[in-house]
């Protein structure tokens, strides 16, 4: 598109002028917009269709930024060490942030996180103001890891500051600092167990049916348009996203590791499922993924992928 932005200085300008702009980050593109600005946020919600109750992650460019939006805890700042890097926090506001409420939908709590990728940290400094992003996609379809799976997403509507592939290829890991318990929103790109490792706390799991105090806590998410069998085999008609040695199979496949490697299927969960989506097919089939390690990120987006559908 003619106003798409060739700089970081040139995507600072649209956001500082209460516009949106896509941009990258380590775990997929986001839909930028001015944090403080109640118009430019709202727009994210217009724009991807999103529910307004479903709050959106702030993007900040270092930890003194983050200070001013909210309250950290002792707990809260052993968990921080780990910034930048693909974990988000949620945490007590501070009052009078500047935050526009509909940022947080209307939560006393506020989900933030300082991205591990250099554009976006070069370009939250440009703008001098927290950044909401969520993902850069349609409300419920699938989270973009590219610059042209953004622009074919938004037919072009939105500008996009181009820093190419994302490297993690699914969201951050989400967790609530609640006293002294850490309690895990959203399977993410980091997982629990290195969470833990570092921390040396138990990160439990959110409780089933909780009221949403995050992204990606929605049933029916991240889907494409086919319709999804999990831990299956693949049948004539269908595509097959498999992992490490599966069925032979001659129909319209992508393996998210060959090697079974839980990294490299992260990285590709989004990208394949966008390329199996492409070619038409009416559904896609899934081979089992293990649940450990960053397994519970890619099960957990799959899940909600294939969810029925309101």
């Amino acid at each position: 598109m003619s106003n798409e932005p060739k700089s970081v200085a040139e995507a600072a300008a649209l956001l500082r002028a209460g516009k949106l702009c896509a941009f990258p980050t380590e775990t997929v593109y986001g839909l930028g917009a001015d944090a403080t600005n109640v118009d430019a946020v709202l727009s994210i919600y217009e724009t991807k269709g999103r529910p307004r109750f479903n709050p959106l992650i702030i993007h900040c460019a270092d930890l003194a930024m983050a200070e001013t939006l909210v309250e950290f805890s002792p707990l809260a700042r052993r968990v921080a060490a780990l910034w930048p890097g693909s974990l988000s926090l949620v945490l007590p506001a501070n009052a009078g942030n500047g935050l526009a409420d509909v940022a947080t939908a209307g939560l006393d709590t506020v989900a933030i996180r300082i991205p591990d990728h250099s554009m976006a940290l070069e370009l939250i400094a440009a703008v001098g103001r927290p950044l909401a992003a969520p993902s850069a996609n349609p409300s419920g379809k699938l989270s973009p890891t590219t610059a042209e799976q953004v622009r074919r997403g938004f037919g072009g509507a939105v500008p996009v500051l181009d820093g190419g592939p994302c490297h993690a290829g699914v969201e951050s890991t989400i967790v609530r600092v609640d006293g002294d318990r850490l309690v895990q929103l959203r399977a993410g790109a980091v997982a629990r167990e290195e969470i833990e490792r570092a921390i040396g706390v138990t990160v439990e799991s959110v409780e089933e049916g909780a009221a949403i105090s995050a992204p990606g806590m929605l049933l029916s998410h991240y889907a494409p348009n086919a319709s999804m069998r999990l831990n299956a085999e693949p049948r004539d008609g269908e595509a097959y996203l498999g992992f490490g040695a599966g069925p032979e199979f001659t129909g319209p496949l992508r393996n998210l590791s060959a090697t079974g490697d839980l990294r490299e299927a992260a990285r590709n969960l989004f990208s394949m499922l966008h390329e199996l989506d492409g070619l038409g097919v009416g559904a896609i089939a899934v081979a089992p993924i293990p649940e450990t390690g960053l397994g519970e990120a890619i099960n957990d987006r799959l899940q909600r992928a294939a969810a029925p559908r309101g």
